[in-house]
């Protein structure tokens, strides 16, 4: 089984595209980080970075890492089986729903009236529901037929394809695109 290496949502509320921050560009993969003793360190780290950019301001539990690793792979695999045309996963389905009934965060406007945040206190729980419901909404909207994996023979990353015709092959353009363009090139100068 492939484990999940998706980005963090909220800040780009377009119909849950950024909870499948695959794109341009792709996310560093935390995964890694969240096995070491630093790991919840690196779950706020990776919180805080756009486009949530969720500073928190409640220590990260032992059980918000352990929620979060679990909706990380549930969003991997529901994202993974719509863009498979399979049915969803009914345990991915499970731990969506359970993320996405906690609180989400709470948008707060600043003082100065032109920009936001998010209002304290500010807990992984409530990032951990902001993605979930993005996610639920982009697998119940509009958009979710349009969930596609990477064409990339070795680039296992998903994506949401805006493109007007439909027809986005690649997770970004200045990644797998590139790397496939350059390839064919090479194979037919030999």
């Amino acid at each position: 089984m492939r484990e999940a290496g998706i980005g963090p949502a909220a800040g780009q509320r377009a119909g849950g595209r950024s909870v499948l921050r695959h794109g341009s560009p792709p996310v560093p993969q935390p995964r890694d980080r969240w096995r070491s003793r630093a790991g919840h360190a690196a779950l706020a780290e990776w919180l805080a970075q756009p486009p949530i950019t969720a500073v928190m301001t409640v220590p990260v539990t032992a059980r918000e890492l352990t929620a979060a690793k679990a909706l990380r792979q549930a969003i991997w695999d529901a994202a993974h089986a719509q863009a498979a045309h399979r049915p969803l996963p009914a345990e991915a389905i499970e731990t969506i729903n359970r993320s996405a009934a906690a609180a989400p965060l709470v948008p707060e406007l600043a003082a100065d009236g032109t920009t936001a945040g998010w209002a304290p206190p500010v807990r992984a729980t409530q990032a951990l529901s902001t993605l979930a419901r993005e996610m639920i909404e982009l697998l119940s909207g509009p958009l979710s037929g349009r969930i596609r994996e990477c064409a990339s023979d070795n680039c296992p990353l998903v994506f949401v394809d805006t493109s007007r015709p439909g027809a986005r092959r690649w997770c970004a353009m200045e990644r797998c695109g590139n790397r496939h363009k350059l390839h064919g090139a090479s194979v037919s100068e030999a």
